[in-house]
């Protein structure tokens, strides 16, 4: 793809060296000039140190070609101004970070895709950690469904079941479902079915409808949760 980036700030770096290196055409307009600079010398990439809330800064930056472009800046204000330039210049995909909450309805009044208070996102993040240790990885669906990551121990009592069993038996409840197996010396991962046996060591993805409460990791041998 072709993607504008503004911002190169703690939001816009990150993302720009998975854009990269995920082999990306990548454009950064980048206000600061230290940091255009640093950026232009790190990354493979074109760097504008030039305004982006100016069509003309948009155009330069190949803004009839893009396919996409993602505000990161700190300001709601500059964001939404960008945003809206970028739909006037017709960019197919425009997303945008928002500080505010109270700003989201704004952004999605224009039709921008929108991530919302990205530290509020991290330090829920990193209290999750502390709260569920348990969970290696995981993400939100809604209010209370959740998708998580967990390595299933040698006294889980789901270990050596097939899924049918678990299921006859009562030990993975209706409202949860293993949607992928991750198991060392297999190159990918395998997706379950009634007879796939879970063995200690594999790497479980699961879907809950009410979430990861300890109840549920207790299945797969994790009772840290409940000392948390």
């Amino acid at each position: 793809m072709y993607i504008i980036i503004v911002g190169a700030g703690d939001i816009g770096t990150p993302l720009i060296n998975i854009a990269t290196r995920a082999g990306n055409e990548v454009v950064v307009i980048e206000k600061d000039s230290q940091k255009a600079d640093t950026i232009a010398g790190e990354y493979d990439c074109m760097v504008l140190n030039a305004d982006a809330t100016t069509k003309e800064t948009l155009s330069d930056a190949g803004a009839e070609r893009a396919d996409a472009i993602i505000s990161t800046t700190d300001q709601d204000a500059t964001n939404v101004m960008i945003c809206l330039l970028a739909k006037e210049l017709e960019i197919p995909g425009v997303t945008s970070v928002v500080h505010n909450p109270e700003h989201m309805n704004l952004f999605r009044q224009i039709g921008v895709n929108t991530i919302e208070n990205p530290q509020q996102l991290i330090a829920g993040y990193l209290y999750r950690a502390v709260a569920r240790p348990a969970i290696v990885d995981y993400m939100r669906i809604g209010e209370d469904a959740e998708v998580f990551e967990i390595t299933v121990t040698e006294d889980a009592p789901i270990a050596g079941k097939n899924l049918t069993e678990a299921g006859e038996e009562g030990i993975l409840p209706d409202d949860s479902l293993i949607v992928a197996i991750e198991r060392e010396g297999e190159d990918k991962p395998q997706t379950p079915r009634g007879d796939t046996r879970i063995e200690v060591g594999d790497l479980l993805t699961v879907y809950s409808a009410t979430g990861a409460d300890p109840e549920l990791t207790d299945i797969f041998g994790h009772y840290e949760d409940r000392a948390v």
